[in-house]
């Protein structure tokens, strides 16, 4: 009977056991300001909808993301989004509502915070009076966040100045509990120019600081999230190892180059990359034609397509040079200014696609008008023509002055359009110089519009040959851009 009684009970002992020994997935909480595909404006937005998902689809980590509720958000994915729980959250003196609702897409759990005061705003998300307010709410509902649903995890990462004020809350005003204080921060600069500074007399009232911490937040009169966070982190990771080296110096650093130096010892550098199933030329449906790297002949007929649609002479012997960035100084648009009515004067196609600064709009439109059949200007976002511009150009052009990491010369490379690019953060990190079969792109080092010229030219003269520029092709799609290798770094971090 005894015997029977201890057969009857092992199997479901035996299961509590093996249940008990199988480890349970470390976690990891992203939190940001934007994430595609459902709110984007820039890089960051691209940052925090692939990596999470690759990292996710390693199987190590269980990954979930941390949101505002924009009312930008499209009903498409409101719709099927999960109301959970609402609390009210402290800011400064002020207690707010703060709803979550939940959503789950790719392996990977995103929380959506709502509170339509703060979020709900018509036109752009950045750019508003009470920003400072708005993110500070943010940063401390997603701590809220994490406690009301118990979801506290090993690591949570945080990115740029608008989430910079969680770290420095979870470090110092959460730091008493424990389940808290077991929590690892890793801080995420995509770009140090933008450092979240707000008057020093936001600090207790609006951001509820204490003083005990002045110290780590207050720089030059000012509160400065960004500095908080890089002080107060246990990690501090940059979107390419060059930019980690360059914000140690004065020129990058926006004036944090002190703080960086200071904290070096935790700093990372991790390229960024692109999703591949995105960005992919043999299944993106904006192109004219299908490619992929064994097979260019689709390519061809993106960029006679191309040539047809812009009304351009349609020449397969041209080369068609394109730029697709923010029209702003610091993407090198300058030394285009400088040297582009010399390269029209060669036999080259140029179309130049994006908004920014006024001057600069009017400036490429008026080179456009004076050399038609030439040269083309669309001042406009789009995502549609930039797919096509990406899949029918030859040479891909991004001068900057500084760029943290850049995505755009991954997505050429993809689509086999070779890139000129200044030797600088993440560029300088993903395209090599090519010689001798080697390499996959075309690079100049200083910031010099006669530099940048001669190898446009040497770019040029690499077309005419064509075993050559094949080669340079190949080279540029067979580059691996993936999120494969960075997540890999990514987990890496973590585990340390």
């Amino acid at each position: 009977m005894e015997k029977k009684n201890t057969v009857k009970t092992t199997t479901k002992k035996t299961a509590v056991k093996i249940k008990e020994e199988i480890p349970d997935k470390k976690k990891v909480i992203f939190l940001g300001s934007e994430c595609a595909p459902f709110i984007a404006t820039g890089g960051l937005a691209d940052v925090m909808g692939s990596l999470p998902k690759a990292l996710a689809k390693r199987g190590n980590y269980e990954v979930s993301v941390i949101l505002p509720l924009y009312s930008n958000i499209s009903d498409e994915f409101k719709s099927k989004f999960t109301y959970i729980t609402n609390f009210n959250v402290s800011v400064g003196w002020r207690w707010q509502y703060c709803g979550v609702f939940s959503y789950e897409q790719d392996g990977v759990k995103y929380y959506f915070l709502d509170n339509e005061y703060y979020f709900k705003r018509e036109g752009n998300i950045y750019g508003f009076y009470d920003d400072g307010e708005r993110y500070a709410f943010f940063s401390r509902a997603a701590l809220d966040t994490i406690a009301r649903l118990d979801i506290y995890p090993d690591v949570i990462n945080c990115n740029d100045w608008q989430t910079a004020a969680s770290i420095i809350y979870l470090k110092g005003i959460y730091y008493g509990d424990e389940k808290f204080r077991r929590i690892k921060a890793v801080f995420t600069i995509h770009n140090i120019e933008y450092q979240g500074v707000f008057g020093i007399d936001t600090y207790e009232d609006l951001f509820g600081f204490s003083q005990n911490l002045r110290a780590f937040i207050e720089f030059d009169g000012n509160v400065n999230l960004m500095k908080g966070a890089i002080e107060m982190c246990d990690i501090v990771s940059t979107v390419s190892p060059t930019y980690a080296s360059e914000i140690k110096n004065a020129y990058f650093a926006h004036g944090l180059e002190n703080i960086i130096i200071r904290n070096e010892h935790k700093l990372f550098g991790i390229l960024n990359g692109i999703d591949y199933d995105y960005y992919n030329p043999k299944t993106d449906k904006y192109l004219f034609k299908n490619y992929d790297e064994k097979d260019l002949s689709g390519k061809a007929v993106c960029k006679e397509e191309l040539q047809k649609m812009l009304s351009l002479p349609v020449r397969s012997d041209v080369p068609i040079i394109a730029i697709i960035s923010r029209l702003v100084s610091h993407k090198g648009l300058d030394l285009v200014r400088c040297t582009i009515e010399d390269l029209l004067k060669q036999d080259v196609q140029v179309i130049i696609l994006g908004k920014g600064e006024i001057s600069y709009e009017n400036y490429f439109n008026h080179v456009a008008y004076n050399y038609k059949g030439k040269c083309v200007s669309i001042i406009a976002y789009n995502q549609d023509l930039s797919r096509k511009i990406y899949s029918g150009a030859d040479i891909f052009l991004m001068p900057s002055k500084m760029e943290p990491c850049g995505l755009s010369q991954m997505i050429a490379s993809r689509y086999g359009t070779v890139s000129v690019v200044r030797e600088t953060g993440g560029l300088n990190d993903s395209i090599k110089a090519f010689y001798e079969g080697v390499g996959n792109g075309f690079t100049f080092h200083d910031y010099n519009a006669h530099d940048m010229l001669y190898t446009i030219n040497e770019a040029i003269k690499t077309f005419y040959n064509k075993e050559s520029w094949k080669k340079v092709q190949n080279n540029a799609m067979s580059s691996d851009f993936s999120w494969n290798k960075s997540s890999i770094e990514y987990e890496n971090m973590y585990n340390k």
